[in-house]
């Protein structure tokens, strides 16, 4: 696979202007005190000009958050290069308005936000995008990171009864490293292509499930890219290191790896940027 098209939209990224990041509103299909919740969002508006696809990026257990309070650097490079294939990209924190800083030191099964909250969150932004200027509601997709990215899951699995009935869907959606056991357990019927990204040596959000999952999905079969050596965060640029913080993973108790690998970083943008335009008849960048 050609490489070009991916080097040609970081290119184009880093001339955006910063007038197209727009803080913004974002009503919830959960609810608080009777009222829909209201998640905090950065809007990266498509080009001018007819109607654009758009993706909403679905943070991690850490938050969308750097240590600078900034959208972390995933996010930001992410929203950027799809800004530069011409595709609308929204950001929302599904953390701050519930009080919770952080889910990745929870225990899964007691964490403050679940997947059931995440999923509203999704579904209710998948309504703002279609309602938004220059936005084509048949483009809209989702692209989520680790606990973003299994909420990704939850947000296209027909079979939860939310998603069967929600009058805006998904068209694609891409998963990076996400925790596959409940929809693998569950069944899972997608309601549109999926792409799973995940790594071969990843103990904590192991790659077994997942192929397991995509191998027996109802619906579009997903598609399924796996990268021998990576660990969680592939993606990254950091170093791996051990975070014994974390007490959900493959070996409770002894922490989980997580950080870069710079072939699966390249290979796994690449792919991303392929999918795009492949699922969405996107011109091929020059």
């Amino acid at each position: 696979m050609s490489l070009r098209p991916f080097a040609a939209a970081v290119l184009a990224a880093a001339h955006l202007a910063a007038a197209a990041q727009q803080p913004v509103e974002v009503p919830s299909l959960d609810r608080a005190k009777g009222k829909p919740l209201v998640l905090p969002g950065i809007w990266y508006a498509p080009p001018a000009g007819g109607a654009a696809p758009a993706m909403l990026l679905l943070h991690g257990c850490g938050g969308p958050y750097d240590s600078r309070g900034r959208l972390n650097e995933r996010l930001r490079s992410t929203a950027s290069r799809l800004n530069a294939m011409g595709v609308g990209a929204l950001v929302v924190d599904s953390l701050t308005p519930r009080g919770e800083k952080e889910l990745c030191t929870q225990r899964i099964g007691s964490r403050a936000v679940t997947q059931t909250q995440r999923r509203r969150d999704a579904l209710g932004a998948l309504q703002w995008l279609a309602a938004q200027p220059g936005v084509d509601a048949a483009r809209l997709g989702l692209i989520g990171w680790s606990n973003g990215a299994s909420t990704v899951l939850a947000s296209t699995n027909r079979r939860q009864p939310e998603v069967a009935d929600a009058a805006v869907k998904a068209s694609l959606a891409i998963a990076l490293y996400p925790g596959c056991e409940a929809d693998l357990r569950r069944g899972y019927d997608a309601v549109a292509p999926l792409l799973l990204l995940v790594g071969e040596t990843d103990d904590w959000t192991p790659a077994a499930p997942c192929q397991a999952l995509a191998a027996r999905a109802g619906g579009p079969a997903p598609q399924i890219e796996s990268y021998a050596g990576a660990y969680h965060g592939f993606d990254g640029s950091g170093a791996v290191r051990l975070r014994k913080d974390v007490p959900n993973g493959v070996h409770p108790g002894q922490g989980v790896h997580v950080g870069g690998d710079a072939a699966a970083r390249t290979a796994s943008a690449a792919r991303i940027d392929a999918f795009v335009r492949e699922r969405w008849h996107l011109a091929a960048l020059q």
